[in-house]
């Protein structure tokens, strides 16, 4: 039982709207009964959709908005056409004012991350957000960032991302000290960039709650090395893409091989039991779910081409930070760092279109 939260959810965001948004809902509201949703999105839609899944009407307040932001629209145009209107907006906004504890969407990454910013503006000490989320490991799990919120980091960006990283390691994994790695191009200290190697020097000297393994490669990410991996955006959103296709690459691989003789047909009945547990393993609805960190809020971005099963990953990722009160651990954590980098930057609130966003 978790303690009662308000999850506001883009009932028109992702690639298949409101029917994935509402059946993952219903999913969600089994495991998390004492959860209420605060659905945005156009009634004429939406309401049929509740009346066919009562448990999710009965925990659910719809809001009406005609006003939905296409996967296509850069964030600029999302939020000329969408300010305060849209239903991603709206959702955002229910969380500043106290309305929900988080919102979610799977609707278009550049702007959501627009919106989040213009809408919750960035916490003391965050120069950029981040985009954190879980990753399967050959250990279990760790978490990743930056996986595209902005392209490119200096050595005191990665260190917020670190701190940033390392709070959500804490809350998901109830770890006391996660172990954190910066990705780079090999492991001994004097490969890298400069900026990399200025941040390892921070994180070995900073006083946060976390033991440092020092540089992790491509092939750590997926053994698990470390409990949390930080990169700039650019690299991030790279891997996971890598990531994501080499999973689909191994199932096309195995189905193909399966179906190529009688033998083959014979032996997956036989090992079916072995093969169902390596699907569930490579399933990426398990650990659907990238969350905006460094924001005075709690947003999540769901796969824009998830069906209901993934989409209620992310709520679980939702319900799990804003259980924890992620946001008020982050800012306690990033306040550890101000002695490394002296007087700390007057508060931003431009907005840059991020050059890479998950589809």
């Amino acid at each position: 039982m978790t303690r009662a939260l308000t999850i506001a959810l883009d009932g028109m965001g992702g690639d298949h709207g409101p029917a994935t948004v509402i059946g993952g809902a219903e999913i969600a509201s089994v495991r998390h009964p004492d959860v209420r949703f605060l659905i945005f999105g156009d009634e004429a839609i939406i309401r049929p959709l509740l009346d066919k899944h009562p448990r999710v009407a009965s925990a659910a307040e719809l809001v009406h908005t005609d006003v939905a932001i296409s996967m296509n629209d850069k964030p600029s145009q999302a939020l000329r056409r969408g300010r305060k209107t849209s239903s991603m907006w709206l959702a955002i906004d229910a969380v500043k004012e106290g309305r929900a504890q988080a919102a979610i969407s799977a609707g278009n990454t550049g702007a959501l991350m627009a919106m989040a910013k213009v809408i919750l503006k960035t916490i003391p000490n965050v120069e950029r957000p981040a985009l954190a989320a879980i990753w399967p490991t050959a250990r279990g799990e760790s978490v990743a960032l930056d996986l595209g919120a902005t392209v490119g980091a200096d050595a005191k960006q990665l260190v917020q991302f670190a701190a940033m990283g390392e709070a959500f390691a804490r809350v998901i994994f109830n770890l006391e000290q996660p172990t954190v790695g910066l990705l780079n191009i090999g492991e001994e200290e004097v490969k890298g960039t400069e900026e990399v190697k200025e941040a390892a020097q921070m994180l070995r000297e900073s006083n946060l709650p976390i033991r440092f393994h020092g540089f992790v490669e491509g092939d750590d990410i997926a053994k698990g090395t470390v409990d949390v991996v930080v990169t700039d955006g650019y690299t991030g959103n790279i891997a996971l893409k890598t990531a994501e296709g080499t999973v689909r690459l191994i199932v096309d691989y195995l189905r193909k091989a399966m179906a190529s003789s009688i033998l083959s047909r014979i032996g997956y009945v036989l090992a079916r039991g072995a093969f169902q547990t390596l699907s569930k393993k490579l399933d990426p609805r398990a650990s659907n779910g990238a969350l905006f960190l460094g924001l005075n809020g709690l947003v999540v971005k769901s796969h824009g081409g998830t069906d209901p099963v993934g989409f209620a990953s992310a709520i679980d990722v939702a319900v799990d930070v804003a259980s924890a009160d992620l946001v008020s651990k982050i800012v306690a954590d990033l306040d550890k760092l101000k002695g490394l980098w002296g007087v700390d930057r007057k508060e931003k609130t431009e907005i840059s279109e991020p050059e890479a966003a998950l589809s």
